[in-house]
């Protein structure tokens, strides 16, 4: 019987490929910015009622979430996929590139929708092999803090969940992988801003002045400190200054530079500890050259950690599945999630599809105005999902 249902996922997910790539195709080419997503999940809400056997409701504005209830009792798992754009005008020429201009999928959210459709499309006609509930989290905003996923927790949606999974599509990973990494996967992602204030004036008489560009400078300069010498060098940490705005002609000395940046680490200790510790620096070089500043530091989503016996089944199912070459031990990486939000109220794991593909030169990287995926990795990730959730029930 576990043979026969093996070959049985495999062959629904093979026959629904076409369909699954045409959603990908028609989402993509009508994108919607975080907390904007109404038509995309009105997309969703009528796809998931054509299914049949599945209890729909929308637990926010521009979020669904679909229950599939089996005929036996058992746990209830939840599988979630995120639905927002970017503001980004694409620059991909194919027939089915944005029609909305300035947003775009530069992050493979389209194709997250698109295999969890697929996704319950086949399980929903399974119902009777179900033991226990799947719930389908098809989330907005996971790309704009303070996210989607805890609009979404608020309105109740974790409420009796024992597990939840997801995955990103992933383009430094080459198609025909999935990448599984165990505990911390993904850092917090939180933001700042600096206000540098000093004196402006004549830039040929810089001693007439207190100088916010050099004194920002400064600034740019010693965070990095932080990471290099006031932080353990195992723990793993970035400070990145990612905005320098100031001045507006060639002769004068801006009286204020404002900048802007992000912290990402894994351990939550540690990152109580940054704020303190920019401070300290921002104050200590604006003291010394008599400027003053503001600090604003915003804590953003939690870090994405791996629950070890959940990902230890994903990991099963990649080996049994697609065969041992397709496990990518994956290293973490500093990039954030709001998925971690779920994973504060039950046990969870998140592993990448890859979907990068030289040959076809899908190389560019997430966020990129060329980005796009290969349309392949679409089946690998619907497979994993199916496979895994009887594992899981």
């Amino acid at each position: 019987m576990e043979k026969y249902l093996t070959n049985q996922l495999n062959e629904l997910a093979e026959d629904i490929k076409v369909e699954v790539v045409n959603w990908r195709r028609h989402l993509h080419q009508y994108p919607e910015l975080s907390f904007e997503e109404g038509n995309t999940a009105q997309f969703v809400y009528d796809m998931l009622a054509s299914f049949g056997n599945l209890e729909l409701s929308r637990p926010t504005k521009t979020s669904v979430m679909a229950r599939l209830i089996g005929k036996r009792p058992g746990k209830t798992l939840a599988i979630r996929a995120d639905m927002d754009a970017l503001p980004i005008q694409e620059e991909n020429t194919f027939d089915f590139a944005s029609k909305n201009p300035g947003v775009m999928h530069a992050c493979g959210h389209d194709g997250h929708t698109a295999m969890l459709l697929g996704t319950a499309k086949i399980l929903s006609s399974l119902k009777e092999e179900i033991n226990g509930e799947v719930r389908f989290f098809f989330q907005h905003a996971e790309e704009l803090y303070p996210g989607g996923a805890e609009e979404m927790i608020q309105a109740g949606v974790m409420e009796g969940v024992d597990l939840v999974i997801g995955a990103h599509l992933w383009s430094p990973i080459e198609m025909g992988k999935v990448g599984v990494v165990y505990g911390a996967m993904m850092a917090a992602p939180d933001t700042f801003w600096i206000t540098v204030k000093g004196q402006g004036g004549h830039a040929a008489m810089p001693h007439q002045t207190v100088d916010s560009i050099a004194i920002a400078s400064q600034i740019v300069t010693n965070l990095q400190h932080i990471v290099s010498r006031n932080t353990d060098p195992l723990d793993q940490l970035v400070i990145s200054v990612t905005q320098f705005i100031g001045g507006t002609t060639s002769n004068v000395i801006p009286g204020s530079v404002e900048l802007c940046g992000t912290v990402r680490c894994f351990d939550e200790n540690l990152r109580e500890l940054i704020p303190q510790k920019m401070e300290r620096v921002i104050k200590g070089i604006t003291a010394a050259h008599e400027a003053d500043y503001k600090f604003k530091y915003e804590f953003g989503y939690r870090p994405v950690i791996n629950d070890e016996e959940i990902t230890k089944v994903i990991e099963e199912t990649v080996r049994e599945v697609f065969g041992e070459e397709a496990l990518d031990p994956t290293r973490p990486n500093m990039s954030g999630e709001d998925f971690s939000a779920f994973q504060q109220k039950a046990p969870g794991a998140f592993f990448f599809v890859g979907a990068g593909n030289p040959t076809k030169g899908i190389t560019y990287p997430h966020h990129h105005a060329r980005f796009t995926i290969d349309e392949e990795a679409l089946e690998i990730g619907i497979k994993t999902f199916i496979h895994a959730t009887f594992k899981f029930l």
